[in-house]
């Protein structure tokens, strides 16, 4: 069932996706514009973003920090002024892993700062200007969690709590957005090649490339859908996580973390 206007057709649209420089953001920014989309691609770094421009003909650079509103509020105008919005992705992220027996409070704000607040800011910056467009162009709004929101995980004391709180988040934006005519969707990706996973010392299961990943996210909008989660074959393992009562979930964790 869909539950979002079905995004298939990309040529004349303009998406603006934030945290563009690497991973799933620049990889689906580089698949909309195959598809005929003008991207806006934003992230700290300003030389990945100018270097993915010079090989992406019509696509814009536009350099920020999310954790800083008054230059998302800036940025969003610039967005909005040269075309409007047709869809806003916030792929920023921020990841280490961290246990509650070595904890570090400035490590824990930092993932609060660009995997949370960050978004807050995105949302103030660009839902008037949605919400201004035109009823049959209103847009829509992905954000980017993970599987690691669905349930509290091992060496997830600093990023699940995050992308739990985007998963709570986009779940209200929907809701309340719906009626305005505004799309919302959750993307909740298992394990992708990205630099943040590189750091990881374990095996992870079902590892996916970005070009895989971005490839899940446009037939999940082509579906209309509102959560878009992937690779299945352990997105689904992994729900049904949320469903074991605590003893079982427990046990399993337990196991999970042992030495």
């Amino acid at each position: 069932m869909a539950l979002n206007p079905r995004m298939a057709q990309w040529a004349g649209k303009r998406v603006w996706l934030v945290g563009a420089s690497s991973g799933i953001g620049r990889a689906t920014a580089s698949a909309l514009h195959a598809q005929g989309a003008t991207v806006i691609v934003s992230a700290r770094k300003a030389q990945a973003l100018h270097a993915f421009v010079a090989t992406h003909p019509g696509a814009q650079a536009l350099p920020l920090d999310v954790t800083d509103r008054a230059v998302v509020h800036a940025a969003a105008a610039v967005v909005a002024q040269g075309g409007g919005m047709d869809c806003v992705v916030y792929c920023a992220g921020h990841y280490a892993a961290q246990r509650a027996v070595a904890l570090d409070l400035d490590d824990l704000l930092r993932h609060v700062e660009v995997n949370y607040v960050g978004v807050l800011h995105l949302l103030d910056a660009v839902l008037p200007h949605l919400l201004a467009q035109p009823a049959q162009r209103r847009g829509h709004i992905s954000l980017v969690g993970s599987v690691a929101g669905y349930r509290g995980l091992p060496n997830s004391l600093a990023y699940g709590p995050t992308k739990a709180a985007l998963i709570n988040l986009a779940e209200t934006l929907y809701t309340d957005l719906r009626a305005h005519g505004v799309g919302v969707s959750i993307i909740n990706p298992g394990f992708v090649e990205t630099p943040l996973t590189e750091q990881n010392q374990f095996r992870m299961p079902a590892l996916i490339t970005p070009e895989v990943a971005a490839h899940e996210i446009l037939r999940g909008w082509a579906r209309g859908a509102f959560e878009i989660h992937f690779p299945r074959r352990f997105t689904w393992g992994m729900k049904l996580l949320e469903l074991l009562p605590y003893p079982a979930f427990f046990a399993i964790m337990r196991r999970l973390s042992s030495p």
